[in-house]
């Protein structure tokens, strides 16, 4: 069967190729939230941005069931032009991001260390110098009931100057310009979540703690990190 898009006028074509080759690189991204522990059954979910189209796991459904036909699709305003499937209830989240940052993917978990952390802080103390690659200290976005606008404006300020937050007794959101770098960050996240709740368990002691010149420094080094073409 065809992956169809609907428009406003009611005409259903098949979806592009590039749509029908981000589907599979976000359901095999879904896919490896849970087969990584980030997140559990059809908890969390992940988006990619297709010009003004925005690709979505749809709401509860296993991710090991999605096939090329269940492709889910809206506009920048949450009305659905592709497939059939309810969007993820975390779509206000996800779309307040792609409107307000240049993403083009965002991944959101339940991992474990992390949503511990965001029920014991504010900020994600900077336990390792990553946080830079963060964009700085991971805060804490206050709760809000889950699939609201409430939640999506406290992320947003929490996500400012940064490309990662906690949502308080909730989990995490990540984005970045590839769902591949979306969802390193979220790994990234969860690690040093873990690490500053292994440190900070030690009785007696205190973990040390980077400043921000350290993690300044850092910034402008990871500018020139990796391959270059």
């Amino acid at each position: 069967m065809a992956e169809q898009r609907r428009h406003a006028d009611g005409e259903v074509r098949e979806a592009d190729g590039e749509e029908a080759r981000v589907w599979e690189e976000l359901v095999a991204t879904a896919r490896r939230t849970v087969a990584d522990g980030l997140v559990v059954g059809t908890s969390g979910n992940v988006s990619a941005r297709v010009g003004d189209i925005v690709l979505v796991t749809p709401s509860g459904v296993p991710y090991d069931r999605l096939t090329p036909e269940d492709i889910t699709g809206v506009d920048l305003d949450g009305r659905q032009l592709l497939g059939t499937l309810v969007p993820t209830s975390e779509l206000p989240m996800h779309l307040a991001v792609y409107r307000t940052t240049d993403a083009r993917a965002v991944v959101h978990t339940h991992a474990v260390h992390a949503t511990a952390v965001s029920t014991l802080v504010t900020e994600l103390p900077a336990i390792h110098y990553m946080t830079a690659a963060l964009g700085g200290p991971v805060r804490v976005a206050p709760y809000a009931t889950y699939g609201t606008d409430e939640l999506a404006r406290n992320m947003l300020r929490a996500l400012a100057g940064r490309s990662a937050c906690l949502l308080q007794n909730h989990g995490t959101i990540t984005y970045a310009p590839t769902l591949g770098r979306a969802y390193d960050h979220t790994a990234q996240l969860e690690w040093m979540c873990r690490l500053w709740l292994t440190a900070s368990s030690v009785p007696g002691l205190s973990p040390s703690l980077l400043t921000q010149t350290q993690l300044s420094e850092v910034a402008g080094r990871l500018k020139g990190y990796g391959q270059r073409a």
